[in-house]
């Protein structure tokens, strides 16, 4: 990835997930209670308590059981938990703004009149949230939006207007009845009815203030969408809409922005299968060149699980030539992918010799491969230098260039295997026209030449695969970690394969070590450039929350297994083109731009447009006051 691809990605580190609507729920009370308890002064304790679940846990609530129900009748999409959340966060909003009016009514000369007018501007603010919220998530228009948002602020006014003796100055409406629902003063806590008789013009400044807060949101939104639609042609809230709804919710409402802004392209899939000679697969491994991204499930992000599922052996995904340019849009595009594998697998014509491993380096580039009948399998890598994903069009010229040996088909991996993260301004993409590019053809060319003209032997090979007690929070997805082992003419060859995203700067290096120590006469150790690693977080490479000489344990145990599995078997490769929907062609620079030019545009104009809101307050306030 990019600079600024890596500056997108960053902004992962504040995304979490939506906790379960009965748990943000019971959050609410518990706060609300303890905030009664410091709030409220009564004879008792536990009603001090009650006093402060009935007045500010119980709104909230009503607002995070409402919310959801309202916005799905309203026609959008905002989950129980997304609602539940909403709720604590607004009411928390609240306590703040509380607390901190009633310090500074403690320490100066203004009265309870300062906490109420605080207290309006608090409810006002929550709404204004709830309406961006609402807007991102449900993609409602503003009038529609605002039914929804309004719920938690209406709750909260009509607890005030009840309870603090509004009705007193509605005397017009002083029925019994009305006296019965409308007006209960004595019944407030001490701190509440130090507040009777709030003149109802106050309500009147809530809506007031409401209004002005909705057409603060609305500009806001205005602003910040435009370099979206006259960049990308979309919205700026169907992306922040769908990521909430991802990252919180695990949804995939994002792909419906990915396909809008997609582009159709032909890519090649290769798939290279190992079988026992009667016949029964031992091994298949599928190279689409294809990026397996953008994030979690979306798209293709989890396309190496889908591709190690539909292998009649242990599946192998090794991470192809291509960048996030070439991520697909959406996870039904993995389908293609598959069947197009299924196509190339059924073509396949076996051989059961092979050529001894070669490695080459050239520049910064070394690679490692081996011929099976008349094709070959090629690692590339740029460890120990750091280096992130290939383009796709580097990748294509260097497997032309490995072809003109005379092999037929080349299956061309890319290691992914040494990175340091985000940092430094180089996040190390392969780039045509770099002299890593060149590096990489050249070397695919020598590697081609060499295999083409070597001597063939008898193909044996073994395999074994763990799933690891590691998690994608590890750095470590579902296909744990999985080694194939090739030998011919006493040679054997081990290629390790982690469900990872690139690994620490080194730890490759030691992990070839150690794998040669045990005997074998050439290693190297791949990622699948998986991205379900990377819901949460932006990096989390493979070495970086795990010990790494745990690591080396599992890797070394397991290429003794499959040394140990080492038998006679016959090889084949095989290539078939997809037509598929991708970002397309600097689509996702275009898109990190212009993300990193509205997170670096909002918080200056979101803090203007907020110090203006707040002054148009200070005046509705002196103008009711007059």
């Amino acid at each position: 990835m990019t600079t600024t691809q890596g500056n997108l990605a960053s902004l992962s580190r504040f995304v979490f997930r939506a906790p379960s609507w009965y748990s943000s729920a019971a959050f609410a009370l518990l706060i609300a209670g303890l905030t009664g308890l410091a709030a409220f002064d009564s004879r008792f304790v536990l009603e001090d308590v009650w006093e402060g679940v009935f007045y500010i846990g119980l709104p909230t609530v009503a607002a995070g059981v409402l919310t959801p129900y309202v916005d799905r009748k309203l026609g959008g999409q905002l989950s129980r938990n997304q609602g539940s959340l909403l709720a604590v966060a607004c009411e928390l909003v609240v306590i703040a703004v509380l607390t901190g009016a009633a310090v500074v009514a403690v320490l100066t000369d203004l009265q309870q009149t300062f906490v109420v007018d605080a207290l309006l501007v608090a409810l006002a603010s929550i709404f204004a949230l709830r309406l961006f919220i609402i807007m991102a998530v449900s993609r409602q228009s503003l009038p529609v939006a605002s039914v929804t948002a309004s719920i938690q602020t209406v709750a909260a006014a009509v607890l005030l207007f009840v309870y603090s003796g509004t009705m007193r100055y509605l005397e017009f409406g002083g029925g019994p009845v009305t006296r019965a629902f409308l007006y209960r003063p004595d019944e407030a806590p001490e701190r509440i009815r130090q507040m009777q008789y709030i003149d109802p013009g106050k309500f009147a400044v809530l809506a007031a203030l409401c209004l002005i807060y909705a057409g603060s949101v609305w500009l806001f939104l205005r602003i910040i969408d435009q370099p979206w639609k006259r960049s990308l042609g979309v919205s700026m809230l169907d992306f922040v809409g769908g990521f909430i709804g991802h990252v919180a919710e695990g949804s995939h409402e994002l792909e419906n922005f990915f396909e809008d802004i997609g582009e159709e392209a032909i890519v090649p899939v290769t798939v290279l299968s190992v079988r026992r000679p009667e016949g029964a697969e031992k091994a298949r491994f599928v190279l689409p060149m294809i990026h397996p991204g953008p994030m979690g499930d979306i798209g293709g992000g989890n396309l190496p699980r889908r591709i190690a599922e539909g292998a009649d052996g242990i599946g192998f995904p090794p991470h192809a030539t291509a960048g996030h340019d070439f991520n697909l849009v959406t996870e039904r595009e993995v389908d293609t992918v598959i069947e197009t594998a299924t196509a190339a697998y059924q073509r396949i014509e076996y051989d059961d010799t092979g050529t001894r491993s070669v490695r080459v380096s050239e520049g910064e580039a070394t690679l490692t491969g081996q011929a099976v009948g008349g094709d070959a399998f090629v690692v590339s890598t740029f460890a120990p230098e750091f280096a992130d994903d290939i383009e796709y069009a580097v990748g294509l010229s260097a497997v032309s260039e490995a072809r003109s040996g005379r092999l037929d088909d080349i299956m061309l991996a890319d290691a992914h295997n040494s990175n340091n993260g985000l940092d430094g301004d180089d996040l190390g993409h392969v780039v045509p026209g770099s002299k890593r590019s060149f590096d990489l053809i050249e070397g695919a060319g020598e590697v081609g030449d060499r295999l083409a003209r070597a001597s063939r032997g008898q193909l044996r090979f073994g395999v074994a695969w763990d799933e690891t007690d590691w998690r994608p929070k590890d750095g470590i997805g579902p296909l744990g970690i999985r080694v194939a082992v090739f030998e011919v003419d006493g040679q054997q060859t081990a290629y390790v394969l982690i469900d990872g995203n690139n690994m620490e700067p080194g730890l490759r290096d030691r992990v070839v070590e150690a794998v040669e120590a045990r005997g074998v006469d050439c290693a190297e150790v791949m990622t699948s450039d998986t991205h379900v690693v990377n819901t949460m977080e932006a990096e989390n490479q493979v070495g970086e929350a795990i010990d790494e000489g745990e690591l080396i344990g599992v890797i070394s145990d397991l290429v003794d297994e499959a040394v140990a599995d080492v038998e006679p078997v016959e090889a084949g490769m095989a290539s078939e083109t997809a037509e598929v929907t991708v970002f397309g062609n600097d689509r996702t620079e275009m898109l990190a731009s212009t993300a990193n030019a509205a997170v670096s545009l909002g918080a200056p104009l979101a803090g203007a447009i907020i110090v203006a809101a707040f002054a148009v307050s200070i005046l509705v306030f002196l103008v009711a006051g007059l």
